[in-house]
């Protein structure tokens, strides 16, 4: 760094530190899949040589296997499982111990009467447990999956939080006495909640079985119904996860009542069936959701608690699922253990993330090239970076479906300097409904945007449409001056080829000590021949809540300073028609789902159809 900005940054002033200068290198080569790759002569992509998973239905005897065949076919598990078809009395047969973590204060207010879903309080006497009057998708999931029971254990002993749990489920029982005829009739009765349902039940049992005998009797049989509609229409999930919810359900009613042998058989072979279909060779859910990362993880730590109970074993490859999900969710980390905010998620607390994998039981280290997956890791001593680079998730594994190909975040220490807004999956709390789609757009995300448009088209229900198909990338490590080194990551987009004829292609270079974060967006003709005119582009920035900014007299940069005393430049190289860096408003969802008001930095102008080139620096000052 030069003499004047050493003595700017002590004097509090921004000063321009060395020009962005990336040298334009050749486009990538076209990729031909939605992740296409670029991968150097016999190296080993690390995500693929971890995934030693069979898909396969457990290994039985013939006996078992004509049991799981009969109980598949609608012979009921009675007659397969006892002498004379003798049905055995309706009983728990083992008590499961619970070590998913909960949320104390969550468990506290249910205690208190009121529902608390990311910061908007519903009192439990309103809620309508038959569906008819709708509330918010969140406020839904938490109250008939019984996702509540895990908060209301972790705050109370027992005797105090089973009576609680007791008038809950009592009035959720008088509005759904018993299942409809198809999936879908209200949210009580969607695949996923209805699976998660079950399993929550078996696991809590006390909390909810230990005091009035005909409230238990009746529950356990309404639980047996569920499990045999359960048996009927599992494959009707909403999603891929939600598949894997219900046939988890399956599975613990199969391992903790009677007669369950057949069940749990059937049950088995389908988990793990759907596993293989839930997710990618490097172990990223489909989805491409933290979120639904986490919730995978949680529902088959669950159900090996099931196993536990019973002192059987869970299938070797339901071990092996749960120890190839945990690393893509750790690439996902920052400095301070949470998460960042991708595909609808937001920053999940350190505490709420530890928790998750502690109970998995899983010691690893986070995956940095989850190519399948579609984000890249880069660690640089205090700096951690984060780049999206795949396509959106398929619709028929999007919840919220996100726009962000080729956005980054940036976090130094326990800071996050450059975020996305995040968020989409917590509409209904505090966040207001109607920003969902707003929070899934590609201006939500820090990264380039044309013509205010989205690079996927984002459609209602957690829908996207047509935009990004192919992705190319190229990861290197580069030798710098003085012996370092730095790491290159370059990838391409073709989500606005068909409107605008560009192709958005961005470099980021991120020093090994994590002082300098280089970028540049280009944007190349997509054909033989480029379109005439001007379009507008904006590159967009999303401050961490805790940055301080301030811009600098020439409108080409920003002095960003954390509360750890750092103090960061930002600058523009942007050469073009416009290219001033403004701040804006933004918003960014915390850690508890919870919206926070924050600020952007954007570069904004106009730019050829022929292509342009927007070069910027991000340099920790000494």
């Amino acid at each position: 760094m030069s003499q004047v900005a050493e003595e700017g940054a002590v004097n509090g002033r921004v000063d321009e530190p060395e020009a962005p200068a990336l040298r334009r290198p050749a486009p990538i080569p076209p990729a031909h899949t939605p992740h296409a790759e670029v991968i150097e002569p016999g190296h080993i992509e690390p995500g693929r040589a971890l995934a030693l998973v069979d898909f396969s239905p457990p290994s039985v005897g013939m006996g078992e296997k004509l049991i799981r065949m009969a109980y598949r076919m609608g012979v009921p598990g009675s007659m397969l499982g006892a002498p004379m078809g003798k049905k055995a009395r309706t009983r728990l047969l083992a008590t499961v111990s619970n070590t998913l973590p909960g949320n104390r204060a969550a468990g506290t207010a249910i205690r208190a009467g009121h529902f608390i879903v990311h910061g908007a309080k519903t009192p439990v006497a309103q809620v309508d447990y038959a569906g008819a009057q709708r509330v918010t998708p969140p406020l839904e999931k938490v109250v008939h999956s019984f996702s509540w029971l895990t908060d209301l254990e972790s705050c109370a002993p027992r005797e105090q939080a089973a009576p609680v749990a007791e008038r809950i489920l009592t009035a959720w029982l008088q509005a759904n006495p018993k299942p409809p005829a198809k999936p879908g009739k209200g949210p009580a009765w969607s695949v996923g909640n209805t699976g998660a349902r079950i399993a929550n039940w078996l696991a809590h049992a006390p909390l909810i079985m230990s005091g009035d005998k005909a409230l238990r009797v009746r529950t356990l049989a309404h639980i047996a119904a569920t499990a045999r509609w359960l048996d009927r229409h599992v494959t009707h999930g909403e999603d891929g996860l939600a598949e894997v919810a219900g046939w988890c359900g399956i599975v613990a009613a199969g391992l903790l009542l009677p007669d369950g042998r057949p069940r749990r058989l059937y049950g088995e072979a389908g988990l793990i069936k759907a596993l293989g279909e839930l997710m990618g060779d490097d172990g990223g859910v489909l989805a491409r959701s933290p979120l639904a990362q986490m919730e995978a993880i949680a529902l088959l730590v669950r159900l090996r608690n099931c196993y536990q109970a019973t002192r059987r074993d869970a299938p070797t490859s339901v071990e092996r699922v749960i120890e190839l999900l945990v690393p893509p969710l750790l690439a996902l980390t920052h400095g301070d253990g949470s998460l960042g905010s991708w595909q609808g998620g937001w920053a999940v607390s350190a505490e709420d993330v530890e928790g998750l994998v502690k109970a998995s039981g899983v010691r690893t280290r986070p995956l940095r090239d989850v190519r399948q997956w579609g984000y890249q890791r880069v660690t640089a001593h205090k700096s951690i970076l984060q780049f999206d680079t795949a396509p959106p998730p398929m619709p028929a594994h999007a919840r919220f479906g996100c726009a962000s190909t080729l956005a980054f975040e940036m976090s130094h220490g326990p800071h996050r300097l450059i975020v996305n807004c995040g968020g989409a999956a917590s509409g209904g709390g505090l966040v207001p409904v109607r920003l969902e789609q707003g929070l899934r757009a590609t201006a939500a995300h820090s990264t380039l945007t044309l013509d205010d448009a989205n690079s996927t088209a984002i459609l209602i229900g957690g829908m996207i449409g047509s935009g990004v198909t192919e992705v190319a990338l190229d990861r290197k490590t580069l030798a710098q001056e003085k012996g370092s080194t730095a790491t290159r990551l370059e990838a391409s987009h073709n989500g606005y080829a068909a409107r605008y004829g560009l192709t958005h292609q961005r470099i980021l270079l991120l020093r090994d000590d994590g002082s300098e974060l280089r970028g540049e967006d280009l944007l190349l003709p997509s054909g033989r021949k480029g379109k005439r005119g001007m379009v507008s582009f904006a590159i967009r920035f999303h401050l961490g809540p805790e940055v301080d900014v301030n811009l600098t007299a020439d409108g080409q940069g920003a002095g960003l300073s954390l509360p750890d005393g750092s103090y960061w430049q930002f600058r523009s190289g942007a050469n073009t028609e416009g290219g001033e860096v403004t701040v804006e408003d933004s918003l960014w969802v915390d850690g508890q789902g919870r919206p926070q008001a924050t600020q952007q930095l954007v570069i904004q102008g106009m730019v050829s159809r022929g292509g342009g080139t927007f070069g910027w620096v991000l340099k920790k000052m000494n």
